[in-house]
Formats: structure tokens, C-alpha cells, sequence
């Protein structure tokens, strides 16, 4: 298999089981002659991923505490990843009457998820990701089930230039009910690499919530490929929320493929010194009688920079669509900066479709005013920042899950929600 040298270059120290499913092997074909996206792709006009690939990096199986981690108030089911590998001894599966099945991704019908994922279009990193994976979790929850506690996915990357490729796969059945915490943290990891692919089914009546927080150092550099498919009348809903990494990419892409389904993807970005935020969304609207709603918003401080590029697209027989998107952004600096692009692409006729975005300072005549109230200057901007992503963090249902994301960053910014 010939492969094009600058990728050859990338995987060269990376390693494939001696045994490997067909979804390995495509992945691994399809990277023939393939390059890493530069300035000049449309898709990745604003984020320069050069100075990234071209480090080598390792794939690192460790043991770790991951004790710091652990959400004292979360009670749930907890699956461990450290440096990409799937930690069994260290996770805990609660029993719930057989509603909740979970496996190896290796055990994942590849034909079931071929025919699912048929003509989906991939990049290189979830390419890299798909054949040089070291371990992901296939999540089945079973027909009409619900869920009584979380699915708290906790990944941690340990050690300086280290790879992590996780593969998982969400399965909810019909009319099955699910909620999954994600978690990213890093210790000690200059140089580092987490390439991350979360795909899923949410098929007829289902409900699946996902809220993903990304705390790692602002060392590392994250890739990750979200994609959903949602049948008729599921309800499927992301908050993402991000504070960390140096250069960090989410991609979330919902197909939705049958009518009276609702998708909502929020998210809160928040950067510092030199970070690079990057948030790319699609929602593809095949059916009728549907509502999609995003709400982002991004603070950005020091030299920062934020994209958000938000597509959402109606097609011909989608009538009856009602789709709302708003991308607004904080810049606390005159070295910060936002691009962003909200896009509605529509082929129907009959819709209700709206798309915003805004860029600005904090309002001086507020922080006046809280000063005038006895409010120190810090603290009115706190209080103007809070109130500005309060709405979005409002939005994770969860109690326990929105004092863990508070706490995050009252830990990291001083700011208290």
C-alpha cells in the first residue's frame, strides 16, 4: 500500500493489530494518497494544522490515577481511557436489568455500520484514527430502555508526545433513552495528540444527550469527528463545552433521516494565550417535519482565536423545517479574534430557517454601572461573562453534570455561574 510520504511519515511509528477488521483496512486504503488540510481547503481556511503533523508522536499504554478525575457527585457508569487505551479494570458498569450492553468496537457489526454509513465522507484524521485505533467501547442500549444513571466516557492522556485514537460507537435502540458525559484531561503532556471519532444511531423515539468537556493542558492538540445518525422521531442533543488544548478541532455532524426528529447542538468555547478553538457543525435536514436549534457562544481573551462554522442544510422534500442557528462571541482583547460563517443551505420551500452572528467587547455602560454598585472592575466582567454563557450551560439538563462544568470554570477562570 503506497501512501502519500507525509502521512506514511505521521503513522510510520504507529502500529496495526496483526489481525484487522474490515473497517481498519478501509480506513488504511483510503489514506492512499491522501494529505493533511492546509489553509487553501475551505473547510480549514482558519485552522493550520502544519506545525502539528509534522511531530511524531507515540502510542503509549500506561496505567495511571485517574482518582483526580473522577467526579465525586456523578453517579454512573464509567468507562477509562488512558493515552487511547481502553482501561477495563479501572471502569465500573452498573447493572440495569440488561438495558445496557457494552463491548469492544471491534465487536461492532461492521456490516450493520457499513450499510449505516454508507457514502459518509471522512477526513484524514478520522481516517488515521479508524485504522490506528488502540481502543473504543461499542455502547447498545437496548429497545424502549431508559437509562436510569449517565454513560461517563473519561479520557486521559499521560506523557509528553503521545497519540490517543478512540473509536466509540453509540447504538440506541428504539424508543431507548440515554445521556453521556464526556471528559477530556491531560497530565504532563507537551506534545501531545488526541484524535477522538464518536459516532452513533439514534433510531425511531429515541433520546440521546451528550455533553462533552474538554479540559486538557493548552499542550495538546485535539481532533475530533462526531456523527450521528438520527430515524423518525429522535430527539438528539450535544453540548460542547471547551477551556483547553492548544489546537483543538470539533467536527459534529447530524444526518437526520426520518421526519418529527429534533436535534440541538450547543456549545461554549472559551480561549486563552495563543489557543485555537475550532467548531465546525452540520445538520442535514433529509425529512419533513423537523426542528434543529445551535446556540454557540465563545469568549475570547490574550491572543486567542475562535471559528465556528455552522452549516445546516434543508433538502428538497424536507418541507415544514424549523431550524434556528446564533454564533455570538466575546473578544476581551484587541490580539483576540472569532471567525465565524453560520450557513443555511435550503432546497425547500416551506420552512422556517433563521441564522445569526455577532462579534463584540463587553459592554463598558454595564461594567460602569456594577462598579458603581460597589462591584470591582474583575469581578463586573466576571459577572458580564457569566451571564453571557449562562444560557448556554443552562441548557445541560443534568444537575450534576452543569455543577461539574461549573466548577470547571470557576477552577480554571475564577468565574462562578
Amino acid at each position: 500500500m503506497v501512501i502519500d510520504n507525509k502521512v506514511l511519515e505521521f503513522v510510520a511509528d504507529l502500529k496495526l493489530p496483526e489481525v484487522i477488521s474490515n473497517v481498519r483496512k478501509q480506513a488504511a486504503d483510503a489514506l492512499n494518497g491522501m494529505d493533511f488540510p492546509t489553509t487553501k481547503v475551505e473547510e480549514w481556511k482558519y485552522t493550520r494544522v502544519s506545525k502539528y503533523v509534522k511531530k511524531k508522536y507515540i502510542q503509549s499504554k500506561i496505567d495511571a490515577d485517574i482518582q483526580k478525575y473522577i467526579p465525586s457527585d456523578l453517579e454512573g457508569h464509567r468507562l477509562i481511557f488512558i493515552n487511547g487505551y481502553y482501561n477495563e479494570s479501572l471502569s465500573s458498569i452498573i447493572k440495569e436489568d440488561n438495558a445496557l450492553n457494552i463491548q469492544s468496537i471491534e465487536l461492532l457489526n461492521e456490516e450493520y455500520y457499513t450499510d449505516l454509513l454508507e457514502d459518509i465522507s471522512e477526513n484524514v484524521f478520522s481516517l488515521i484514527n479508524k485504522a490506528y485505533q488502540t481502543g473504543g467501547i461499542f455502547i447498545q442500549v437496548k429497545e424502549n430502555a431508559k437509562l436510569k444513571y449517565p454513560i461517563h466516557l473519561l479520557f486521559l492522556t499521560k506523557g509528553n508526545g503521545v497519540i490517543a485514537n478512540t473509536r466509540n460507537f453509540i447504538q440506541l435502540e428504539s424508543g431507548a433513552e440515554a445521556e453521556v458525559f464526556v471528559t477530556f484531561n491531560s497530565e504532563n503532556s507537551d506534545d501531545s495528540f488526541t484524535n477522538c471519532v464518536l459516532e452513533g444511531h439514534v433510531e425511531n423515539n429515541a433520546h440521546l444527550t451528550i455533553t462533552k468537556l474538554q479540559s486538557e493542558e493548552n499542550n495538546v492538540f485535539h481532533v475530533s469527528k462526531d456523527l450521528f445518525i438520527q430515524d423518525t422521531g429522535s430527539t438528539f442533543k450535544m453540548n460542547t463545552i471547551t477551556t483547553g488544548g492548544s489546537l483543538i478541532r470539533n467536527s459534529v455532524d447530524v444526518l437526520v433521516e426520518g421526519e418529527n426528529c429534533h436535534t440541538e447542538l450547543n456549545g461554549v468555547y472559551l480561549g486563552v494565550e495563543k489557543q485555537l478553538i475550532d467548531n465546525h457543525t452540520l445538520i442535514d435536514q433529509m425529512f419533513p417535519n423537523c426542528t434543529s436549534n445551535e446556540l454557540y457562544k465563545g469568549v475570547m481573551g490574550d491572543e486567542s482565536t475562535g471559528v465556528f462554522n455552522g452549516r445546516v442544510i434543508v433538502r428538497q422534500d424536507a418541507q415544514k423545517i424549523q431550524a434556528y442557528q446564533s454564533n455570538k462571541n466575546i473578544l476581551l482583547t484587541k490580539k483576540a479574534s472569532v471567525n465565524s460563517k453560520p450557513e443555511l443551505e435550503i432546497y425547500a420551500d416551506d420552512v422556517m430557517c433563521s441564522h445569526g452572528s455577532t462579534v463584540g467587547d463587553l459592554d463598558d455602560d454595564a461594567i460602569f454601572y456594577l462598579k458603581t454598585r460597589g462591584i470591582s472592575e474583575e469581578k463586573a466582567k466576571h459577572m458580564l461573562i457569566g451571564a453571557f454563557i449562562g444560557d448556554v450551560l443552562e441548557r445541560i439538563e443534568n444537575e450534576p453534570i452543569r455543577e461539574i462544568v461549573n466548577k470547571r470554570f470557576t477552577e480554571k477562570f475564577g468565574w462562578e455561574f
